[in-house]
């Protein structure tokens, strides 16, 4: 071994690694680096690979020094046993080969440069080894950039799937399990809008530390973007064990975590998945945590939940429905039913339709939008559907006013489609083609839509309000808003939810809450409508509290596009042959049940 030291003892020395079978050959390149470097500096040598590996696991260097003997063999073999055993340690081969041929493979192999040793000197030596080491430092710190979140300093998707990928080959050769966990902060939005979003990085850079801290070297806590957190924990024992891990990981998270003074309590919900053999693939089992997660936080959060067989087969139930649901959309399958608002001022009247969407499957017949919808909208799904309903129901309202010149038609917007920056042109080419007034239109948006992105809902409902159409707020009374908040919208209707008129005429509490939204919408300027009447008490409480409108299974089914013609043409609402009255009703022109039989099923058809 050859050891030269200059400078000062405070500084941390360089440590160059010569790898090579002649010691002279060492003692001469640190003869030649003495005079030129001025920091502290130590050589080391090296004459075998063994031996390399062990002065690099020791001790490290800073850049390694390869003396390739003469050309026999694979001369490139030790170039890449040290590049395995030290990535991030520049090398430099020296070699008596002067054909460039052989230095571009040296290159092309992970030498960070290439030197022939007859040409070498002093000053291009201590010159290289710098060149080498900054540039090397700036691959790593790019590397790190690449495969590193950059708020938390955690490994990213990339690398955390890297990291699984080796994980479960390693299963291959083990009996133990591999378990992944992935973590979501319950209601991190509310936090971020009020707190605002440096508070909210605060908050993720806290938890990451606190969570990170708990883990074992072995362990990997990556960031998934927003506040998704996934964790890798391999040879777990036991599921106690991985029971005791997820619930020291929400003790420590629902910690109180101070913001300027004030203590900030959140909560998690934490999905987890676990492997037993290498046959899942890496991104299968991340979505089986997630789903697991999903499940936890529809549970009302603040709880784990593990994935099992069950949660496999909803999971490639789901899978399955969506890759139906695509082929549905592409292949046309959806359809547009219509139900129709009653007026309840005066003598009841038609008034307008809700278009709502159907999928009509080959096989399974017609079926309904609550077993589509949340995997559209998960999906994106929901916005071509969305187009599509949005298209097929404006072009048939001018035909159907000039049957009743004052009818409406109403279209459900999501939160996917509120956020679609071609929202307010696809209106506007509906519009145009079917030459309908845009005030013909009312566009319904529930309460939780509009909260998902306040700022961005508010501005672009002022430019759809812009356009003409009519805004209604759908489901009013299930979301966070209130009827203060309304003032600041451009709505014209509030539809009350069907929970509100389920019980009235029986519930008086139900009908004092009625009656007070009704008051206050009214003295706002707006139009209040109750959602799913069933039953004759419900439309009798109705009428006494003054609501303006209505719709429901008592007055008609949602009805396909053939169906609608019978009932624009009836001079009266509703139409009086050919349909079923209650006698319970004392007004008998108001029990007609359009479509069959009486429903009096308490959900509401959509």
């Amino acid at each position: 071994m050859v050891e030269e030291q200059n400078g000062t003892a405070s500084v941390a020395p360089a440590r160059v690694l010569v790898v090579g079978e002649d010691p002279g050959a060492a003692s001469v390149l640190a003869d030649m680096l003495r005079g030129l470097w001025s920091e502290s500096l130590v050589v080391t040598h090296a004459e075998h690979l063994g031996h390399a590996d062990r002065e690099l696991l020791d001790h490290g260097a800073t850049c390694v020094l390869l003396d390739l003997g003469p050309p026999e063999g694979d001369r490139l073999a030790p170039l890449r046993h040290l590049r395995a055993t030290a990535r991030d340690v520049p090398i430099i081969v020296l070699s008596d080969d002067a054909s460039e041929e052989f230095g571009l493979r040296a290159l092309n192999a992970g030498a960070q440069d290439y030197l022939i040793k007859t040409k070498l000197d002093p000053a291009l030596l201590s010159r290289t080894i710098r060149y080498a080491i900054e540039r090397k430092r700036s691959e790593v710190e790019l590397a790190h950039q690449a495969l590193h979140d950059p708020l938390t300093g955690l490994p990213n998707r990339v690398l955390f799937l890297d990291r699984l990928t080796v994980a479960l080959h390693r299963l291959r050769r083990t009996s133990a399990a591999l378990t992944v966990m992935f973590l979501d902060v319950d209601t991190f939005k509310a936090t971020n809008d009020s707190l605002g979003h440096a508070a909210g990085d605060r908050v993720l850079i806290g938890l990451a530390d606190r969570l990170q801290a708990l883990l074992r070297p072995m362990d990997t806590m990556a960031r998934f973007g927003g506040d998704e957190f996934i964790f890798l924990f391999e040879d777990l024992e036991s599921e106690r064990e991985v029971v005791l891990i997820v619930e020291r990981l929400s003790r420590t998270a629902s910690l109180p975590i101070t913001l300027d003074g004030k203590e900030l309590s959140i909560t998690v919900s934490i999905g987890i998945a676990t492997a037993l053999d290498s046959a899942i693939a890496p991104d299968d089992l991340i979505r089986d945590a997630d789903s697991a997660m999903y499940r936890a936080k529809q549970q009302g959060g603040a709880r784990f939940e593990l994935f099992d067989d069950a949660s496999r087969r909803r999971a490639m139930e789901r899978l399955e429905l969506e890759r139906a649901l695509r082929q549905a959309v592409e292949r046309s399958e959806l359809r547009v039913h219509y139900q129709p608002r009653v007026s309840l001022d005066g003598e009841m009247r038609l008034v307008g339709f809700e278009a709502l969407v159907r999928w009509e499957h080959p096989l399974r017949g017609l079926i309904s939008p609550d077993e589509f919808i949340a995997v559209a909208q998960d999906t994106g799904l929901i916005v071509p559907i969305g187009q599509y309903v949005l298209e097929a129901a404006v072009s048939k309202i001018e035909a159907w006013r000039r049957v009743r010149p004052d009818l409406t038609i109403a279209v459900n917007i999501s939160s996917r489609e509120l956020e679609d920056p071609g929202l307010v042109s696809t209106l506007g080419r509906a519009l145009d083609a079917s030459g309908a007034d845009p005030s013909v239109l009312c566009l319904e948006l529930t309460e939780a839509t509009i909260e998902h992105n306040r700022e961005l809902a508010t501005t672009t409902l002022d430019a759809l309000r812009a356009t003409g159409v009519r805004l209604a707020i759908d489901d009013f009374g299930t979301g966070y808003s209130s009827l203060s908040n309304l003032k600041q919208l451009p709505v014209d209707t509030l539809k009350l939810h069907e929970s509100f008129i389920a019980r009235l005429g029986s519930e008086p509490s139900d009908a004092a809450i009625v009656g007070a939204v009704v008051e206050l919408g009214h003295a706002m300027g707006l139009n209040v409508v109750a959602e799913g009447v069933e039953t004759d008490l419900q439309l009798a409480a109705l009428r006494n509290l003054g609501c303006d409108g209505a719709q429901g299974c008592l007055f008609s089914r949602p009805v396909p596009e053939h169906e609608v013609y019978a009932l624009l043409g009836s001079p009266s609402w509703p139409p009086p042959a050919g349909h079923h009255a209650r006698s319970a009703n004392p007004d008998p022109r108001t029990v007609r049940i359009i479509g069959g039989e009486p429903n009096l099923r308490r959900k509401r058809v959509t």
